[in-house]
């Protein structure tokens, strides 16, 4: 019997293929989503890398398998990705080539409670844990407990976005009935700022009151000034 060889090579192309596509298609299914393409928002230092997003993803199987066929719950992988602790908002989307991007917002810290337990306070006046990338330069916070954050949190916003505020304040101090001290950076007195009000008028009143100290050459003088009267600052001289 004659054998016809063409048809055999065929055949043999034809499984080749075959295994090939198969083979691919089991490999895609499995391939974990480590090659998302990450974008963090903040442009300031990360307190959560990559490599953490990554891992996440791939503890949670988050898989790549099912993405062209655009079965991929992508708010499945953003809810993953906001319950992160340092993760503010992320963002998930598919781009043009098909691949799978995201866009993430950390969590940004404004201070640090110094005490028992230490933590940030983020921007919404929420608990916000410690990173083991990345320390963040903000002021110390004491005397204060977790049910008071939000009481804080307009004064340290207020701080934050004040240039002069934010490079002067090294640390905050919770008195009995919502009052606050505030130490300043290589100056011996402190700002008693009373309760967290009004906080437009008692710092202007107060830059005033460094300006002109500064030019007289007496910040050095004073153990205390006080800006809960309202238009007027009280000094306690040493």
């Amino acid at each position: 019997m004659k054998i016809n060889w063409n048809y055999i090579k065929t055949f043999l192309l034809i499984g080749a293929v075959f295994v090939l596509f198969a083979f691919a298609e089991k490999r895609n299914s499995t391939r974990v989503l480590s090659e998302v393409n990450l974008h963090f928002t903040n442009d300031e230092n990360l307190y959560l890398t990559e490599e953490a997003v990554n891992k996440l993803l791939i503890q949670n199987e988050v898989r790549v398998k099912s993405v062209g066929k655009e079965t991929l719950d992508l708010n499945r992988v953003e809810s993953l990705l906001e319950a992160h602790e340092m993760v503010e908002n992320a963002e998930v989307f598919m781009t043009v080539d098909g691949k799978l991007g995201a866009e993430i917002t950390q969590r940004k810290p404004l201070a640090r409670v110094f005490g028992e337990n230490t933590y940030y306070i983020d921007r919404q006046g929420l608990k916000m844990p410690l990173s083991e990338y990345y320390s963040a330069r903000v002021p110390l916070v004491a005397g204060i407990s977790e049910k008071q954050l939000k009481e804080v949190q307009p004064l340290l916003s207020y701080i934050n976005e004040d240039d002069f505020l934010k490079k002067h304040v090294t640390g905050l101090q919770r008195l009995e009935g919502g009052r606050y001290e505030l130490q300043l950076r290589k100056l011996d007195f402190v700002v008693f700022l009373g309760a967290v009000n009004d906080l437009e008028t008692k710092f202007k009143n107060f830059k005033a009151f460094y300006l002109k100290a500064m030019k007289d050459k007496k910040l050095n003088a004073y153990t205390k000034v006080d800006l809960q009267f309202g238009n007027q600052v009280v000094c306690t001289k040493k």
